[in-house]
C-alpha cells in the first residue's frame, strides 16, 4: 500500500491478509480528492423527493445548478420539486446581506406556487456573511402560514453524511404537527427510500399484498401532510442507514416508535425486509401472506436469473458506493449471478457496518473507506475487475481503464429495488460485462 497516503493506513484492508478491521468515520483527509460531496449536497438530495414542497436554495446560482434534478425520485403527483430556485447571491449581497433578497424570494414563490412547505437551503456563503435564515423563514411561515423549514446545511462544516443530519432534523420538525391522517394497527413509515426510478412503487405494492400500510415514504414520492403524519405509524423501517438512521432514532426517543433496517435490493434482502416485518407485528395471517408472496416471486426470479448467472461465473466486480448497507446488498447479489466481489467500499460507512461488509467478502477483497480516483484506479488494475459499479463520479474510472459500468447512484433511471428489480440488475450487469467493445479497448490494466 505504499503508493496510499500514510495517515489512510486503517481505511484500506485487504480480508484474509490485514488483521485490524476497517476503520470508517473519519473526516476526509486534506489532498485526498475524497469522492464525498458536500454538506448542502447531502441534505438537498435527503429532501429534494418532497414533491409538494417548495425548496429554495439561499446562495450562488451555483449551488443550485449542482444539485438541481440530481436524483431519479420520481412522483406520482406534484412536479414542483422538479424545480429549483435561488435567491442567486452576488457580491453586493455578500457586502451588504441576502436577507431582503431571500425574505422577496420565498414570499413570492409562495405567493406564485402554494406549496404546502418550503425548505430553505443555507449555503456556504450564507455561512460567512451571516443571514439571518431561521429569523426570516419564521417571519414568513407566520405570513403565509404554511411550514417554512430553514435548513442550515452551510457546505464547509463537513461532508455528505452531516448533510443527511441536518436533513433529518428539518423533518422532525415536521413530524408529529398533524393528527388527520387514519393509522392501521399495521402501518409502517419507510425511511431512506427516494423511488428512484419508481422503485417505491414496488415495494407499496409487496406490503400492500401482505396487509401492511406504509404511513409515509421519507422521502420518495413524499408528501407534506403525510411526514406531518408520520409519528402515528407503529414502525419504522430504514432502507438507507446511512442518510436516515438519525431520524428513526429521534423518533424512537420522541414518539417511541422502534425501527429495524432493511434492504430492498437482491433476493435474500428483499424476503428478509418483508419476513421482518412480518415478524414484528406477529401476525399470523400477514406472515402467510409473505411466505406466499416471496415463494411466488422466487418461483419466477430464480429460472430467470439462471442463464445471466451461467454466463457470468467468474467474472469480478469492483463496488464504490455511498453506504454500507448498499455495499453488503451488491456483494450478495453478485454473488447469486456467479461474480466475485474483489473491491468493496463506500463514502459513509462506519466502522461497525465494515464489519458486516468484511464478514461477507471473500478472502483478497480490498475493503476501503472514503476512496478517491487514484486508490480506485490502482485497486481494480491490481484485481483485474470486470465491471465497476458506483456513481457518476466513478463511471469515468471504469471507462478509462476500459472496463463496464453500472450506475447504482441515485441518478439512476431503471429500478433495482424488489425482485423484478435483481433481474433488471442481472440483465444490466450481463450487457455490461459481455458487450464486444471491449475486445476493442486497449488492455490498460
Amino acid at each position: 500500500m505504499v503508493k496510499f497516503l500514510q495517515d489512510r493506513e486503517g481505511q484500506i484492508i485487504t480480508k484474509g491478509k490485514d488483521s485490524g478491521d476497517l476503520i470508517g468515520g473519519r473526516p476526509s483527509l486534506a489532498g485526498s480528492v475524497s469522492q464525498r460531496a458536500c454538506v448542502f449536497c447531502g441534505s438537498r438530495v435527503v429532501l429534494y423527493p418532497i414533491a409538494d414542497a417548495l425548496h429554495l436554495i439561499h446562495g450562488p446560482i451555483g449551488c443550485a445548478s449542482y444539485t438541481w434534478d440530481i436524483r431519479g425520485s420520481l412522483s406520482s403527483g406534484p412536479q414542483l420539486y422538479r424545480s429549483s430556485y435561488s435567491t442567486d447571491l452576488r457580491e453586493q449581497h455578500v457586502i451588504f446581506g441576502g436577507e431582503k433578497r431571500l425574505y422577496k424570494a420565498l414570499s413570492d414563490l409562495i405567493t406564485e406556487l402554494h406549496p404546502k412547505a418550503a425548505f430553505v437551503y443555507s449555503t456556504c456563503i450564507v455561512g460567512v456573511i451571516g443571514d439571518d435564515v431561521e429569523s426570516v423563514c419564521k417571519k414568513v411561515q407566520a405570513e403565509k402560514n404554511i411550514p417554512v423549514i430553514p435548513v442550515m446545511a452551510e457546505g464547509f462544516q463537513g461532508s455528505k453524511k452531516d448533510g443527511y443530519k441536518i436533513a433529518c432534523e428539518a423533518l422532525a420538525r415536521l413530524i408529529g404537527t398533524d393528527d388527520s391522517k387514519e393509522a392501521s394497527p399495521y402501518s409502517i413509515n419507510i425511511l431512506g427510500d427516494f423511488n428512484l426510478a419508481g422503485e417505491l412503487w414496488t415495494l407499496q405494492d409487496y406490503y400492500s399484498r401482505i396487509g401492511v400500510q406504509i404511513m409515509t415514504t421519507l422521502t420518495g414520492d413524499g408528501r407534506v401532510k403525510d411526514i406531518r403524519n408520520a409519528h402515528r405509524a407503529k414502525l419504522n423501517v430504514v432502507q438507507c442507514s446511512g442518510s436516515m438512521i438519525y431520524l428513526a432514532k429521534l423518533m424512537k426517543e420522541k414518539y417511541g416508535i422502534p425501527y429495524m433496517k432493511v434492504s430492498y435490493f437482491g433476493i435474500e434482502d428483499m424476503s428478509d425486509a418483508l419476513y421482518d416485518v412480518a415478524k414484528f407485528f406477529k401476525n399470523d395471517e400477514i406472515m402467510e401472506k409473505a411466505r406466499r408472496l416471496v415463494t411466488s416471486e422466487l418461483s419466477r426470479l430464480v429460472p430467470a436469473l439462471a442463464p445471466y448467472k451461467k454466463a457470468l461465473e467468474g467474472k469480478k466486480a469492483a463496488i464504490y458506493v455511498g453506504g454500507a448497507f448498499k455495499a453488503i446488498s451488491l456483494v450478495k447479489a453478485l454473488r447469486l449471478i456467479g461474480v466475485k466481489t474483489v473491491i468493496a467500499g463506500t463514502q459513509t460507512g462506519n466502522t461497525e457496518d465494515y464489519k458486516l461488509l468484511k464478514a461477507i467478502c471473500d478472502d483478497g477483497c480490498i475493503l476501503v473507506d472514503d476512496s478517491n480516483p487514484v486508490e480506485l484506479s490502482e485497486f481494480v488494475k491490481r484485481t483485474g475487475a470486470d465491471l465497476f459499479i458506483g456513481g457518476v463520479k466513478e463511471r469515468p474510472i471504469a471507462h478509462k481503464l476500459g472496463i463496464g459500468f453500472v450506475d447504482h447512484n441515485h441518478e439512476r433511471k431503471h429500478a433495482l429495488s424488489g425482485y423484478n428489480g435483481m433481474l433488471n440488475f442481472a440483465k444490466e450487469v450481463y450487457a455490461t460485462v459481455m458487450s464486444p467493445v471491449w475486445r476493442f479497448v486497449r488492455d490498460v490494466k
